[in-house]
């Protein structure tokens, strides 16, 4: 039986999130930027020998739909905080879903809740000659709200399955440390991280000691070429 995790997909318009997650429910890149308004989508993911039941939930980036970020989409498992390295605004907006988290993030310290796996995606990691945030910037954003970080290509399916993975292994860590007791901290999620975005909690563990791997059983990773076999995920 598998375990179910809900995600939230967040960040401003234009920014790729719909294409992200088109990208890991059927596999398939579209370049056709309708805005959304709220799409949701269940997928099965096996990572490190474990079934989940991810339940995606794709918001609106507009900021007149914004009022409409029901409270279904804040109690959430997981969020993704998406934004395009092509975009200094896009990096700026995540400032405004990250205080609608946050704010989650205190209720549930205050409940004693479990606290929600977060990870921040720099996505079209593929238009390099027009990127306006460096990936250092993107990281260092991450690290010092206590987030994990990736930069993803969803046109190339550059990172997409990892970045999945690895929120899922948040998930997995915090309901571990909740289970046993221990009480959620200032950020949500326990560990100082490194460059590939996972904590020293996570790199411990000797299944995780390659950094974020996101092909289960059953899964066979696909290969890169060139420029993408020499891209590393943060």
């Amino acid at each position: 039986m598998s375990d179910s995790i809900t995600v939230t997909i967040c960040g401003d318009g234009g920014c790729g999130k719909s294409s992200l997650t088109l990208r890991i429910v059927r596999g398939a890149w579209t370049h056709d930027y309708d805005p959304t308004i709220e799409d949701s989508y269940t997928v099965s993911r096996t990572v490190d020998g474990q079934p989940f039941s991810l339940h995606l939930t794709d918001t609106a980036g507009q900021e007149e739909y914004r009022s409409m970020f029901s409270a279904a989409n804040v109690h959430a498992d997981a969020f993704l905080l998406v934004y395009s390295i092509t975009s200094r605004q896009s990096l700026e907006m995540l400032e405004v879903w990250e205080r609608m988290v946050e704010e989650e993030c205190e209720n549930r310290r205050e409940d004693g809740r479990v606290w929600p796996g977060i990870m921040v995606v720099g996505n079209k990691c593929d238009l390099g000659g027009e990127r306006e945030v460096s990936s250092r910037e993107g990281l260092e954003w991450a690290r010092k709200r206590g987030y994990g970080f990736m930069e993803t290509s969803a046109r190339e399916c550059v990172n997409i399955e990892e970045t999945f993975s690895a929120l899922v292994r948040r998930v997995v860590e915090a309901r571990r440390m909740h289970g046993q007791g221990y009480k959620q901290p200032d950020s949500p999620m326990v560990g100082k991280h490194n460059m590939d975005g996972a904590s020293y909690s996570e790199k411990q563990s000797p299944s995780l000691k390659q950094g974020p791997n996101g092909y289960g059983q059953g899964q066979e990773k696909p290969k890169r070429k060139g420029f993408w076999s020499k891209l590393s995920c943060f």
